[in-house]
């Protein structure tokens, strides 16, 4: 039986209500605006609050991609979350969107790739849908990073934010869909971006809980270095796999992290900026979310039409990395 193409027929995505501005955060840590501007492109980003859990901003992406899909939930023969802040160890936070949606008759399971979870999470769904093993598979991003951010560390609580995507994946006969993707990961930089402490390495306890090892901790400089390389690799990895060029790509669609990052990708790429969508500056970094809100984004501002090419490119800790070339 021949491999089935999969196709993303549908979109959503969901931020909380509660703005955290640059303005805010001056009153939490030493920073100002210009500094974190400069460095970053954020300008604000979104705070769950306290009730919400990442299964709601799930659930709530999850709604909407499958409206947009006009796909009813009872039809959903799998949902993967990807995720680092899930509701609990366990059960999975699939299980809880699972419930809250109503989808009776999915498979759930979570994925822990970092900001690249949303990527691995695509082609695993790629994967069953190829081979007739799942008909119908909802794929979400979605996190709450407040709750692992040290907000007394300001080279990292500037950067993170909360949210959640989702996209509906099926077979869509004459389309190619996902035609290409390139994983890759590194456990030797594990130390560069890393949450230390919290679980069976090295468990919180009341004599560590002041160093907050289970807040997020990175090198910064280095871990810019190792995502503009392994991006652009898994970016050109594609394209030659597609046989395409970066001119072929009606939109860019990158892991939101750093301005800095997209600019050096679109540099050696030689494509405008305006090929890129960015929302980094209204979201900051919700990891495995961020590709998933940008990819709802670019599809209900039509930036890209059907038989268009698009490129997703994502980096995140492991290290772990993916690029998806994307017939629309």
């Amino acid at each position: 039986m021949p491999l089935l193409s999969a196709s993303i027929i549908g979109t959503g995505s969901y931020v909380p209500e509660k703005v955290l501005s640059n303005a805010d955060l001056e009153r939490l840590v030493e920073t100002n605006d210009e500094w974190i501007v400069s460095r970053t492109g954020i300008r604000e980003r979104r705070i769950a609050a306290p009730e919400q859990s990442t299964s709601d901003l799930a659930a709530e992406a999850a709604k909407a991609a499958l409206l947009n899909a006009g796909v009813s939930a009872e039809e959903l023969g799998m949902i993967i979350v990807a995720t680092v802040t899930p509701d609990m160890f366990f059960p999975s936070t699939a299980c809880f969107v699972q419930t809250k949606i109503g989808a009776k008759n999915a498979v759930c399971f979570d994925v822990s790739a970092a900001c690249s979870g949303f990527l691995y999470a695509l082609e695993i769904a790629r994967q069953f849908i190829a081979t007739g093993a799942q008909k119908t598979v909802l794929v979400i991003g979605a996190e709450k990073l407040s709750t692992i951010v040290n907000w007394t560390d300001r080279n990292t609580c500037v950067l993170f934010g909360d949210g959640a995507g989702a996209a509906v994946l099926r077979h869509r006969p004459g389309s190619l869909g996902i035609r290409n993707t390139h994983m890759g990961s590194d456990g030797g930089y594990a130390e560069i971006l890393q949450i230390p402490g919290g679980a069976s390495l090295n468990p919180t306890t009341a004599e560590n809980a002041d160093e907050r090892l289970n807040t997020i901790r990175m090198n910064g400089r280095e871990t810019y270095k190792q995502a503009v390389s392994a991006m652009m690799d898994a970016g050109t990895r594609v394209l030659e796999a597609s046989n395409l060029k970066a001119t072929d790509i009606a939109c860019v669609i990158p892991h939101q992290a750093n301005v800095r990052i997209i600019e050096a990708i679109a540099d050696r790429m030689k494509l405008p900026m305006e090929r890129f969508l960015i929302n980094l500056d209204r979201f900051g970094n919700t990891s495995a979310a961020a590709v998933a809100i940008a990819l709802d984004e670019a599809n209900r501002t039509n930036r890209m039409k059907q038989g268009d090419h698009i490129l997703l490119v994502v980096f995140g800790g492991g290290l772990t990395w993916a690029g998806s070339l994307i017939e629309w």
